[in-house]
């Protein structure tokens, strides 16, 4: 059988690994831009998504500024209060219970008697409505 050879020549042996060279290049390219366009489809996505987010952590921010401007009023309010507070109980034993503290001796029996003979009478009403 006669077989038909081909022999190429150095220049179209060149040129077939040059338009090889090519195809494998443009394939390349071609399967880098599909890669990249989806990572600018999932990057857009993304940059929507961290939108939203410091969006909401602004509310959040905003509520919590508010949040903590009525807990810092309330405090105000509770120290004052703490402070009146502690200048009416400075009143109170600096000049009622101490000056007082000489005559309790003789108050507090008084007081005791009152107190026992006051619930002898509500335990003889309750028996005797019964």
């Amino acid at each position: 059988m006669y077989l038909l050879t081909m022999t190429l020549t150095l220049n179209q042996f060149l040129l077939l690994i040059l338009a090889f060279a090519a195809v494998v290049a443009v394939t390349f390219l071609v399967i880098l831009f599909i890669q990249l366009r989806r990572t600018a489809k999932e990057g857009e996505a993304t940059l929507t998504a961290i939108r939203e987010l410091v969006h909401n952590l602004n509310e959040t921010n905003q509520k919590v500024q508010g949040r903590i401007n009525e807990v810092s009023d309330v405090l105000h309010s509770a120290k004052e209060t703490a402070s009146n507070f502690a200048q009416a109980s400075l009143f109170i034993a600096t000049k009622m219970i101490k000056p007082s503290s000489k005559y309790w001796p003789f108050m507090f029996p008084l007081i005791r008697f009152g107190w026992q003979q006051w619930k002898k009478r509500k335990k003889q009403k309750e028996d005797g409505n019964v």
